[in-house]
C-alpha cells in the first residue's frame, strides 16, 4: 500500500488524536469517521464502550421509576400540573 503525507492544521489534528482508539493509526480514525458519517446505525451502542454506560442506564432506571409513580418528585413533590 502507498502512503500520502497530508497537511492538516493542529486543531485537526488535535481532533483526531482525541477520537483515536488504542491501536488505530491516524488512517485508522479517518476511515472509521468518514464511515460513521455515512452510517445511520454507527452511534447505535455508543456508550457501551465509555465508562458512563452503567451510569447512564442507572439514571435512566429512575426516570422510568419516577415515571411510574407519576411524576411527583420531577415537579417538587406536587402533582403533575395536568392531572
Amino acid at each position: 500500500m502507498s502512503s500520502t503525507t497530508i497537511r492538516v492544521s493542529e486543531r485537526t489534528r488535535d481532533f483526531l488524536e482525541r477520537h483515536k482508539r488504542e491501536g488505530e493509526s491516524f488512517d485508522d480514525v479517518i476511515n472509521r469517521l468518514l464511515a460513521d458519517d455515512t452510517d445511520p446505525m454507527s452511534g447505535f451502542g455508543a456508550w457501551a464502550d465509555s465508562g458512563l454506560a452503567d451510569a447512564v442506564e442507572e439514571v435512566r432506571e429512575e426516570m422510568d421509576e419516577e415515571f411510574e409513580r407519576g411524576g411527583e418528585a420531577a415537579f417538587g413533590g406536587q402533582e403533575h400540573p395536568d392531572t
